[in-house]
C-alpha cells in the first residue's frame, strides 16, 4: 500500500482541480465580497454571473483583468470533481435542485479533507520523514475513507478534530525535514522570523530563511526578492502580492500552487518541481 501512495501521478491528479468533471461548485457554493480580489459581492449558494450553462467560466482567460483575482488563487484540491462525480454520482444541482443546498454544504467540507490528503501525500514523498511514513499512510487512508462517505455523514464530521490529528503529523514531518538545516543555522545568528509571524510589507530582500517554520506567516506585499527560502515549511503562509522574484524555494514544502499564484515573481524564481510558474509572472 505504501508504494501505491508515493510518487503516484494518479493520486496527484485526483488532488488537483479537474474543472471538466465539476459542476462549477466553487463558482456557486462559496460566497465572496467586493474587494481587491472580487469585482462584486456574491452570496454562498448563488451562481456567479460568469458561470455558463456547461459549468465553465465565461471569463476564465481574463479573470484578473475583470477583477476576479481571487478565483485565480483558489484551489479545491480535487474536491469539486469528487463531490460532483462520486458523492452525487454525476447528478448536477441544476437538474436536481432538491439536493443543491446539500451539495453546496458538502463541497467546502470535502475541500478541507482533500487539502489534508494533499499535504499527507506530499509528506509521504519526503525521504527525511521516512520514520513517520507508517503513521502518515494510516492518516491518508483514514482521510480518504471519510471523503467517500454519504453527504449526511460528511456534513456530520468533526473536521477540526480530524484536522488536529493530521496537523500533529504534519508538524512532526516538518521538524524532521527541517532538522539538518535548522541545526546548521543554530550555529549562526538566530532568525526571529517564524511560525505565524506578521511580516506584512516587510523588507526581506536577500533574507536567509533556510529551514524556517513559516507556517501561517503573513507575507502580504512583502519584499522577498532573492530570499533564500530553501527547505521552509510554508503551510498556510499568506503570500498575496509578496514579491518572490529571484527567490529560491527549492525544497520548500506544504506550499500550494494557489499560494504561488497569489504572489509576484519572475522566471528566476526557483520553485519545487510540483509547482509551476504562473502566467502572470512571465
Amino acid at each position: 500500500m505504501f508504494n501505491q501512495l508515493t510518487n503516484n501521478d494518479s493520486i496527484r491528479k485526483q488532488l488537483r482541480a479537474d474543472c471538466e468533471n465539476c459542476f462549477g461548485l466553487c463558482c456557486v457554493a462559496l460566497p465572496y465580497a467586493k474587494s481587491a480580489d472580487f469585482a462584486i459581492d456574491k452570496d454562498g449558494g448563488t451562481p456567479c454571473s460568469n458561470l455558463q450553462s456547461d459549468y465553465r467560466c465565461g471569463i476564465h482567460k481574463n479573470l484578473r483583468a475583470k477583477g476576479y483575482r481571487g478565483c485565480t488563487v483558489y484551489e479545491c484540491f480535487g474536491a469539486g470533481q469528487k463531490v460532483s462525480q462520486l458523492t452525487y454520482d454525476g447528478n448536477d444541482w441544476r437538474d436536481n435542485p432538491a439536493s443543491a443546498k446539500e451539495m453546496f454544504d458538502v463541497f467546502p467540507i470535502m475541500q478541507q479533507l482533500h487539502e489534508m490528503l494533499c499535504y499527507l501525500h506530499e509528506a509521504l514523498n519526503l525521504e527525511d520523514a521516512k520514520p513517520l511514513h507508517r503513521d502518515l499512510q494510516a492518516a491518508f487512508i483514514d482521510t480518504e475513507y471519510l471523503t467517500k462517505q454519504s453527504p449526511k455523514s460528511i456534513m456530520d464530521l468533526n473536521v477540526p478534530a480530524h484536522r488536529a490529528i493530521v496537523n500533529d503529523l504534519l508538524l512532526r514531518t516538518s521538524e524532521m525535514v527541517r532538522a539538518k538545516v535548522s541545526f546548521k543555522k543554530k550555529q549562526k545568528k538566530q532568525n526571529k522570523i517564524g511560525r505565524g509571524s506578521d511580516l506584512i510589507g516587510a523588507k526581506l530582500r536577500g533574507a536567509d530563511l533556510r529551514g524556517a517554520n513559516l507556517r501561517g506567516a503573513l507575507f502580504i506585499a512583502s519584499d522577498l526578492r532573492e530570499a533564500d527560502m530553501r527547505v521552509t515549511d510554508l503551510i498556510g503562509a499568506d503570500l498575496r502580492d509578496a514579491d518572490l522574484s529571484g527567490a529560491d524555494l527549492t525544497g520548500s514544502f506544504f506550499i500550494t500552487q494557489a499560494q504561488i499564484n497569489s504572489a509576484k515573481g519572475d522566471m528566476k524564481t526557483k520553485l519545487p518541481p510540483s509547482l509551476s510558474i504562473p502566467d502572470h509572472w512571465r
